[in-house]
């Protein structure tokens, strides 16, 4: 759904909790009925004519925009082409992973050879694609909003995860783990599916509590917090070298995985 959708189906939901009609609202506004019908089922709004329906309304955009952000259910995953325009230019991948992790456009900048021009276009691809809100802050400073659940994810088989499988991947595991609070951890055994989604759902409230701790530092001096990135994973799998081994096929159900590691 575009933003324009979302500001006609807010606008449409004030009008009705004043009770206003479009027959009023077309007098408010100068025009004939059919027209102003015409204009919401079209969704052909411009930003003067809905300045001209707020001040119908007597509310500001800054209002509109919050009942757009309530009404907008937060997203759990992008969909395949919008994962897709986010792995196609390596800066809004970057920029991406910047504000998952809450960063301030002056970290992102400090940190990365992203020029602030070149970080706001990559914020504002990223609020067309859903991911963010764009806010303006104190002092014309540019500011944001999540518009992700908390339980969001990259598509398993998306174009992200394909991303950092076949060029990450390597380079993550190539690590010792042998840091403070650094551990890697290959655990195999056999369950019942029913087991099995347990632990799924286990390890789904690790990763979120992971999220939520993020979250909890962010108060903390940059000095004081750690870089960290988790990876959890669970399927039913056997290494290609074991595979080779074996006499015939496993019937059923393959020997399940558990890999969690934090470097």
């Amino acid at each position: 759904m575009s933003s324009t959708q979302d500001l006609v189906i807010a606008l449409k939901a004030e009008l009705r909790r004043a009770g206003i009609t479009y027959a009023q609202l077309a007098a408010e506004l100068g025009l004939a009925e059919s027209s102003v019908k015409r204009i919401f089922a079209k969704g052909d709004l411009t930003l003067s004519r809905i300045d001209e329906v707020l001040a119908v309304l007597r509310m500001d955009f800054a209002e509109l925009a919050r009942q757009v952000a309530q009404a907008t259910p937060p997203r759990r995953e992008l969909t395949e082409a919008q994962e897709q325009a986010v792995v196609r230019d390596p800066r809004l991948l970057l920029t991406a992973l910047c504000v998952l992790s809450q960063w301030s456009v002056e970290q992102i900048v400090a940190t990365y050879t992203l020029s602030r021009p070149q970080a706001t276009a990559c914020l504002m691809a990223l609020h067309q694609l859903g991911l963010i809100e764009l806010r303006q802050g104190p002092g014309s400073q540019l500011r944001y909003r999540l518009k992700i659940d908390k339980t969001f994810r990259w598509r398993p088989d998306g174009p992200v995860m394909r991303f950092f499988r076949e060029r990450a991947m390597a380079d993550y595991f190539a690590g010792d783990f042998g840091g403070a609070g650094e551990t890697l951890m290959l655990v195999h055994g056999q369950l019942a599916p029913a087991q099995a989604l347990h632990f799924e759902e286990r390890l789904q409230r690790l990763a979120q509590d992971f999220a939520q701790q993020h979250l909890a530092d962010q108060k903390l001096p940059a000095h004081e917090r750690r870089a960290l990135t988790l990876v959890l994973a669970q399927r039913s799998w056997l290494f290609a070298g074991l595979r080779e081994q074996l006499r015939q096929p496993l019937p059923g159900p393959q020997p399940a995985g558990v890999a969690s590691s934090a470097p």
